[in-house]
């Protein structure tokens, strides 16, 4: 019986073109985290559920991936990674230096509905700062985050920043009761979505009239920037950052329950499908494991959506290819000495192939160009002919000359 091939809704597989384009954005990163001195951090798929469950809100423990295993063990897929990093923390925190700086690179799940930019199982990408309050880590984090965007060829974005003290202030002034707060919290991370008659909608949902509900957003919009934004500023300053790309928004939420200062998202010109990159600060969060505060600051590239982005503004260079070049024989008597040029180009770090089939010329060049391989040297029986694939150029060269126009 043949088996249908087929993927589950929200997976995806991806082919050498797309995961060339893949590995090209996650060496850049790496190259920039490790800049500042963060380093990997790897932790397992299944978690123990009551280590995920409760730290997300009500929508994230819907979204979650939940089962017993064979162990009759109530377990859960990884939903984000900062989770994780707190039981990391808190497990091994005294094998880890102070400041904690790790950057972490792996796929997480959630049952989420699919559509555009948004899948069931999905790569994320986050930098985190461990063990210290000062605003400087928080400036850090951003400044991490805007050397990514540059070094991957962004020139237009900003940098929405906001404070989450900004909502606990409504508690705090008697207009909102702590139990409140994060419903509130939820209906303004919509307001991108939905706008200010949505948000207000959805406030009455939860209980309130309509003048409370109009007076709350009122007040949230008129929050000036609290003195831990300011403090974060004059840091972003001193690491040169340009003031031109960094917007205070009162209205941004960020949805998750565990944030407890600075939240930023990252939003693209030319990309409208929605932020990119977004973190904050959560002092509380590591201590739910620890047994005591352990502040913390981090953010995360939406790594599907970076790659849209990049497409939908052409940022990929043009050479992300695996082989530069194929080795090909006229004639098969000039196999073996076709895999003999081969190794020498190896040798001299050039990545190459041969055709692994004695075939005609023809098809060795139409499989490299269905690879994207860039060059094809021609063995023949008394001379090499280095062909350009793309400019459709061909001449006739040495392997040192070879090597020289490949360098």
């Amino acid at each position: 019986m043949k088996i249908e091939p087929r993927t589950l809704k929200g997976f995806r597989d991806f082919l050498p073109e797309s995961a060339r384009k893949r590995q090209y954005v996650l060496e850049t990163l790496k190259k920039v985290f490790e800049s500042y001195g963060f380093e990997p951090l790897e932790t397992p798929v299944l978690e123990y559920e009551d280590i995920l469950a409760g730290k997300y809100g009500t929508e994230g423990d819907k979204l979650m991936y939940k089962f017993v295993d064979n162990g009759d063990r109530k377990v859960a897929m990884r939903y984000d990674q900062t989770v994780p990093l707190a039981r990391v923390v808190a497990q091994y925190q005294n094998e880890l230096p102070t400041p904690f700086k790790r950057y972490q690179i792996q796929n997480v799940w959630r049952a989420e509905n699919t559509q555009r930019g948004r899948y069931r199982e999905f790569l994320q990408v986050d930098a985190d700062i461990v063990g210290i309050y000062s605003p400087l880590a928080d400036a850090e984090v951003i400044s991490a985050a805007v050397k990514c965007l540059e070094s991957l060829g962004f020139k237009s974005f900003k940098v929405l920043i906001n404070d989450r003290s900004v909502f606990t202030k409504l508690v705090d002034e008697g207009i909102l009761k702590v139990d409140e707060m994060p419903k509130i919290v939820r209906a303004i991370d919509k307001i991108k979505k939905i706008g200010d008659e949505g948000v207000i909608a959805e406030i009455i949902a939860e209980g309130f009239t309509k003048e409370k509900a109009s007076e709350i957003l009122s007040k949230i919009k008129s929050q000036e920037k609290t003195d831990a934004l300011k403090d974060i500023s004059v840091y972003l300053g001193s690491l040169n950052l340009s003031k031109d790309i960094f917007k205070y928004e009162p209205t941004l939420a960020r949805g998750l329950d565990y944030y407890t200062g600075l939240i930023f998202e990252v939003e693209i010109e030319g990309y409208a499908v929605g932020s990119i990159a977004g973190g904050g600060r959560y002092d509380n969060l590591i201590g739910m494991f620890a047994g005591r505060d352990i502040p913390a600051v981090g953010f995360a590239f939406g790594f599907d959506r970076l790659i849209e982005a990049m497409e939908t503004l052409n940022l990929f260079p043009t050479n992300l290819y695996t082989s530069k070049v194929l080795v090909a024989f006229a004639d098969s008597k000039l196999q073996e000495k076709a895999l003999q040029i081969a190794n020498e180009l190896r040798n001299k770090n050039v990545n190459c192939e041969v055709y692994l089939e004695d075939v005609n010329l023809e098809k060795q060049l139409k499989y490299a160009d269905k690879k994207q391989i860039p060059y094809v040297v021609i063995v023949g029986e008394n001379k090499l002919i280095l062909k350009n694939m793309n400019e459709r150029t061909q001449e006739e060269l040495t392997l040192d000359q070879i090597l020289k126009h490949l360098a």
